[in-house]
């Protein structure tokens, strides 16, 4: 494939862009993360999920320790060119598992009368995940 399209795309000073997974189907979306160039072009070439992780500084395969992968259906970009959505399907479980706390989405605290709560259920006690 070519990758003169990666040009078109408006890298951070850090060469990050964001990127939005929004599950196909329910609309809902499931987490934000970043991508580097390298990351952003395998994500296109296996269909796949892959992310740069600024906690660990390296590429992180989405799934690749959980077995919650991400099935890419389509890579979309905003008006601006600095942000990346990505059309999913979340793999592994049954509800899919977007979320290293064992939840459906990333996006689960909600604000309540002045205070955070959590509004979606622990689908898998997160430390049966990552064993």
């Amino acid at each position: 494939m070519n990758s003169s399209w990666l040009d078109d795309v408006k890298w951070d000073d850090k060469g990050l862009v964001p990127v939005i997974a929004q599950e196909q189907g329910t609309g809902d979306v499931l987490m934000f993360a970043w991508m580097n160039r390298e990351a952003l072009s395998l994500t296109a070439e296996r269909g796949q999920a892959v992310y740069w992780s600024r906690s660990r500084n390296k590429l992180w395969h989405k799934g690749e320790e959980s077995g919650h992968f991400q099935q890419v259906h389509a890579i979309r970009m905003d008006c601006d060119n600095d942000v990346v959505l990505l059309t999913i399907t979340q793999l592994g479980h049954e509800p899919g598992i977007a979320c290293h706390t064992g939840r459906h989405s990333c996006f689960f605290q909600k604000l309540e009368n002045g205070v955070w709560s959590a509004s979606e259920p622990v689908l898998k006690d997160p430390s049966k995940i990552y064993e």
